[in-house]
């Protein structure tokens, strides 16, 4: 059975088995998908299983102290010098950097979750970490949620997602890109990753 279909001139992977031997062999780990989805935990989770230097474009790139948002020509240069490196997993989505990361990522994973899932994931993670910097934020990011954040994700799919699939087709039509539309099937990967080879 053929494993890798490519709509879209995309090489999207059908089978979460073959996605886990996929990660297994990557040495650089792209995670992107709208805020909220789950992103940065299932990041993180599979850079303790295998190792991986963890990039986070919210915490390394995107902000500094406050919610105060570095120059542009400062994230890119940032950016640049991070996919340099040999091994990493890095979640984030903005398509202004494809041209740089799409390059040196073996496979991208994209956490694709309904709306009103991310929706309650920011909640949640807002109520869990109120008044407090989550870790996988800037230092002196107090964890927040106001009506534009919410309008962004409600909108992402109609908004947002055209230029990432126009970025993935443009700078890596070629790599390998995983949809994670549940729950459900992030935790058949994480299960597949926790299990021996």
């Amino acid at each position: 059975m053929e494993q890798i279909v490519a709509p879209q001139a995309l090489a999207y992977v059908v089978n979460i088995d073959q996605a886990a031997g996929l990660i297994r062999k990557a040495n650089r780990i792209l995670v992107m998908g709208c805020s909220g989805g789950g992103k940065s935990t299932l990041s993180l989770e599979i850079a303790a299983r295998f190792g991986f230097p963890y990039i986070s474009i919210d915490r390394d790139v995107l902000w500094l102290p406050g919610w105060v948002e570095r120059g542009r020509e400062e994230q890119r240069a940032i950016v640049v010098a991070k996919v340099q490196g040999e091994r990493w997993i890095m979640d984030g989505t903005n398509p202004s950097t494809f041209d740089a990361r799409l390059p040196r990522t073996d496979l991208v994973i994209w956490v694709r979750m309904p709306r009103l899932l991310c929706i309650w994931g920011v909640v949640s993670r807002w109520i869990k970490w109120m008044g407090r910097t989550r870790p996988e934020m800037a230092p002196g990011c107090i964890e927040k949620v106001d009506w534009e954040f919410l309008r962004f994700i409600w909108t992402f799919e109609e908004k947002f997602t055209p230029r990432v699939l126009a970025g993935l087709a443009e700078h890596g039509p070629e790599v390998p890109v995983l949809q994670l539309k549940s729950r459900g099937e992030m935790r058949q990967l994480l299960d597949l990753l926790g299990r021996p080879a």
